[in-house]
């Protein structure tokens, strides 16, 4: 490491200013890729003392796992937010400057999630010897491409099942999210003939065809889906977006294809009843036996119990319970075994902004919490 920072706000601007933006989708800089975040990480763990291991992923782009081992068999706690941001394009402050103005840290990913993520290091780093005074193996793991696909946790969650509890990190104004929704990406897809404009009657219209299945979706499925699923008491009813669509390649030709993108919300309860998909192909085929569905991607759903001792020391320790409409890194943890939620300083509205920032008073209680928390342990 450079100069080593000296309060978590420091540490927070020195993280923000590493590019670590996911290169898919329109990352809108060629400053892409969570290798040298993971550097800058790993050097900060060795000097609060923890064994590191950088372990790649895809090419260039690894997971950084810190741990602070005693070898007294204890139960393994993690912490785990994510390396990597969103893209830049259309930010009208520099994503990469880490200014401090206002009592904030501006600069992308000061959010989500390099804030969350500076507060539990800084908490890590302040309790310094007394970690080897805990019942529990504190860890630490800065996960890659939690903005796309999850190939982070995913590929640590087959490799790394060993741990009793795991606090991802996210922006929740310190809440606890115990559950949150699932998300499926599916294309809807209906065919027909294509034929000339001026004879439209000679070919058939899959821009057509679709129009009644967007009018379908929009008014009937919903509640099949509520029907399917039931309402969560905190994240309430799955959720259908209808939010690209596609059809025809002249404006003199009767379109012979069509394409609608389609994102649905799963609540846990849906995803225990086998999911949307199956929900939404049935819909589809009996409106058009000729369309098709096919799955984009696909993310799952949390559902960690409240009653989670771990979770009930969060809570006792002053966090409250709640859910969330977006999905992280936890669900991917939790399908392995490893009960998670998450958790960090920092408000999800500033996520992704076009001038993401977050108040360095949040990142303070962050770090006051994390350490009160890993205290209480004892």
């Amino acid at each position: 490491m450079s100069a080593r920072p000296s309060t978590v706000e420091e540490l927070t601007q020195a993280l923000v200013r590493i590019p670590s933006v996911n290169p898919d989708g329109d990352p809108g800089t060629d400053l892409t890729g969570e290798a040298a975040c993971a550097d800058y990480v790993a050097a900060f763990l060795r000097d609060c003392g923890a064994d590191v291991m950088v372990e790649e992923v895809l090419p260039g782009r690894p997971n950084v796992i810190g741990g602070f081992v005693s070898g007294k068999n204890k139960p393994k706690i993690l912490f785990g937010p994510h390396l990597d941001t969103v893209g830049v394009g259309g930010m009208v402050i520099d994503p990469f400057g880490g200014e401090i103005k206002d009592g904030r840290v501006w600069g992308r990913g000061a959010s989500d999630t390099k804030g969350p993520m500076a507060a539990m290091l800084w908490a890590i780093k302040s309790l310094g010897c007394e970690l080897a005074t805990l019942p529990v193996d504190v860890y630490f793991v800065g996960f890659m491409s939690e903005e796309s696909s999850q190939h982070g946790s995913r590929h640590f969650g087959a490799h790394h099942r060993d741990f009793d509890f795991a606090l991802v990190g996210e922006p929740t104004s310190m809440k606890v999210v115990h559950k949150h929704k699932g998300c499926l990406w599916a294309d809807v897809i209906t065919s027909g003939t294509a034929a000339h404009g001026a004879t439209p009657h000679l070919g058939v219209n899959a821009i057509v065809k679709m129009a009644g299945i967007v009018n379908a979706l929009q008014t009937d499925f919903p509640s099949l889906l509520t029907n399917r699923g039931g309402e969560d008491e905190l994240l309430g009813s799955s959720t259908i977006n209808l939010g690209m669509i596609q059809g025809g390649t002249r404006s003199n030709i009767v379109a012979d294809s069509c394409t609608l993108r389609v994102d649905i919300r799963v609540t846990p309860q849906l995803h225990e009843q086998g999911g949307a998909v199956t929900v939404l192909r049935d819909f589809i085929l009996d409106l058009d036996p000729t369309a098709c569905v096919e799955v984009a991607s696909e993310a799952m759903p949390l559902n960690t119990p409240g009653e989670n001792k771990y979770v009930q020391q969060l809570l006792a320790s002053g966090s409250s319970l709640t859910g969330a409409p977006w999905f992280c890194d936890a669900a991917y943890l939790a399908a392995e075994g490893i009960p998670s939620i998450a958790i960090g300083p920092g408000s999800i509205a500033q996520a992704h902004t076009k001038d993401e920032w977050i108040k360095v008073s949040d990142l303070e209680e962050g770090v006051a919490f994390f350490t009160k928390w890993l205290r209480a342990l004892g």
